[in-house]
């Protein structure tokens, strides 16, 4: 079964600890998902108090760390408080031991207190971007993306860009299936495309024929990704000039029209390798790359590992 140890300490947000929760305590069994065991770990093994007023109770001492597969960290109500040795010294020891970890928005702050982050990509919350690059200034802060991963430390943007971690860790641990169908049961997106600067201080636009249109192109991309789609069929879908139309997708996205059907033919690719027998030729021809080279090039850099790799490891049939 796969272990999942969460770290908890005082003024952890209840948010933070709800998502970890909602994606890996959850038993799905009895739907064709995996197992998880969820460790809650605190220093003593003690209650902690949570932010806003709630108190969870810990499952284990900071030793539940020892054997866990992948080691979560939530963000906490003050994040530029001192942080206790012990945990501190836990993290250390489980990156030591080579266990990937990751921290969702503020708990980014805990994972440069331990030395975690030195030299490495990392996000966190927008508005506190400045100052974990301010307190930690060899840590390479990247305030616009949703997560990072950096040599086995990942980093997740504010509130619901944890959300978009945890799955993401899920993905790469269990497959694309897998994340895909928790998302569903968490009703979200299984993966959002852009980056954190689209919510960075900009008030909701109204819903326009304009966006509504953009919508429906998206949609209908998504069923077309066979083909060799360009900015200027896109936007002659959503009866706007081509520059027109790049302008208002990034707003709307905060990715570009190229960089997003990138994104939705490599989601297309993992649900091929994982469900169906087809050849990689095959795959590439279905997912609009042409040619399995360009497959391979995509899919490794997206996915950190290849096509074939990727098959012998998640497929289901």
């Amino acid at each position: 079964m796969f272990t999942v140890a969460t770290l908890l300490y005082d003024d952890v947000r209840a948010f933070d600890f709800g998502v970890i929760s909602e994606v890996w305590g959850m038993d799905r069994v009895s739907g064709g998902l995996p197992g998880f065991e969820l460790r809650r770990c605190s220093a003593g093994a003690r209650p902690v108090r949570m932010f806003p007023g709630a108190t969870v109770s810990a499952t284990h001492d900071l030793d539940g760390l020892d054997g866990a597969d992948l080691v979560v960290v939530p963000g906490r109500d003050t994040p530029f408080a001192p942080v206790e040795p012990a945990v501190l010294d836990a993290l250390r020891g489980a990156h030591a031991r080579g266990v990937p970890i990751g921290s969702l928005c503020a708990g980014a702050f805990v994972l440069a207190a331990a030395g975690l982050l030195d030299g490495r990509r990392a996000v966190t919350h927008w508005a506190l971007a400045d100052r974990l690059a301010a307190g930690h200034p060899e840590v390479r802060v990247e305030p616009d993306v949703l997560f990072t991963e950096d040599r086995g430390i990942w980093t997740g943007a504010g509130t619901v860009g944890g959300v978009d971690l945890c799955l993401e860790l899920v993905r790469r641990s269990h497959g694309a299936g897998v994340a895909n169908a928790i998302a569903r049961r968490m009703v979200t997106a299984a993966h959002r495309t852009g980056g954190q600067a689209q919510f960075i201080e900009r008030p909701i636009p109204p819903v326009t024929t304009t966006r509504s249109a953009l919508a429906e192109t998206m949609d209908w991309a998504r069923s077309h990704l066979d083909r060799p789609l360009t900015v200027a069929e896109l936007a002659r879908r959503a009866r706007s000039a081509p520059r027109t139309f790049a302008r208002h997708f990034t707003e709307a996205t905060g990715t570009t029209p190229a960089r997003w059907l990138v994104a939705q033919r490599i989601a297309e690719a993992q649900r091929l390798l994982e469900t169906e027998d087809l050849s990689v030729e095959q795959i590439a021809a279905r997912c609009g790359f042409g040619t399995t080279t360009m497959l391979r090039r995509h899919f490794l850099r997206a996915v950190g590992t290849t096509p074939t790799v990727y098959r012998r490891t998640f497929a289901r049939v």
